[in-house]
């Protein structure tokens, strides 16, 4: 189990999370929401393992992510930032052979386990393509494949358990956007837990098994989407009139007009 236990951080003199828990077990798909400035993409470098939170803990399997070696939690997780930095000018095949060397004592066909990661995330037609010259929406999904790789290479050393998304579908059009949401479904159905922040609520309603909703640093609400995403919730966290409708196919949220 991933999980946070009395969370605490503050960046920038500002307190961006507020004795925030959440637990993340494997097989499940965690949808993170709220406004800007809740403390999402916050509370997934936490539980991450890369933001130290001033109070509280972090802990993978009740060990805490702070004393686990940097190679031991890259075989265990694999992250998507909200904006992924490069240092320099990769291939999009490069990329993804750079997920591939965060775990390198997996036994895996390397060339077998690229591929398949440029085909599920879309880029297989941008292999040789520099990622610096790609589009926004290009240039995600070639991240994507980077961390789906690590994942895959992570579960054959008895890692690869938790896949973390940070507004993965932000610069996408709607079919690339159910394209990730789907590639990260399946992880959850091969027993990843994904935690994904999404600012879409229709996408979380449709894909995510647990919304857990945030305002001001805090958890306000979590459960499952129908429980969660309630519209008089929804309209005080977002501070504008929001409706959701019950269908047979989940909540449909939309604002009011």
């Amino acid at each position: 189990m991933l999980e946070a236990r009395g969370v605490s951080v503050v960046r920038g003199g500002r307190r961006v999370l507020e004795d925030v828990s959440l637990k993340v077990t494997p097989g499940e798909f965690v949808a993170l929401c709220g406004p800007n400035g809740a403390g999402k993409s916050s509370l997934l470098a936490v539980l991450a393992g890369e933001l130290r939170p001033g109070m509280g803990e972090a802990s993978l399997d009740g060990r805490p992510l702070s004393r686990l070696p940097a190679a031991a939690l890259a075989a265990e997780r694999a992250v998507l930032e909200q904006v992924p930095s490069l240092a320099a000018a990769f291939t999009v095949a490069a990329l993804v052979d750079l997920g591939l060397s965060l775990v390198p004592r997996a036994d895996i066909d390397a060339g077998a386990l690229r591929e398949r990661a440029l085909r599920a995330a879309g880029v297989e037609g941008l292999a040789t393509r520099a990622v610096d010259r790609l589009s926004g929406g290009e240039r995600a999904r070639a991240h994507l494949a980077r961390v789906l790789v690590q994942l895959w290479a992570g579960r054959a050393t008895g890692g690869g358990r938790y896949l973390l998304l940070d507004e993965p579908t932000a610069s996408l059009d709607i079919a690339h956007q159910l394209a990730v949401m789907r590639a990260a479904r399946v992880e959850a159905g091969a027993g990843a837990g994904v935690l994904c922040v999404l600012h879409d609520l229709n996408l979380a309603a449709a894909f995510a098994d647990r919304v857990v909703l945030m305002q001001a640093g805090r958890i306000v609400a979590e459960g499952v989407p129908e429980d969660a995403l309630d519209a008089k919730r929804l309209s005080g966290v977002y501070a504008t009139p929001i409706a959701v409708e019950r269908t047979a196919r989940g909540p449909r949220v939309f604002p009011e007009m």
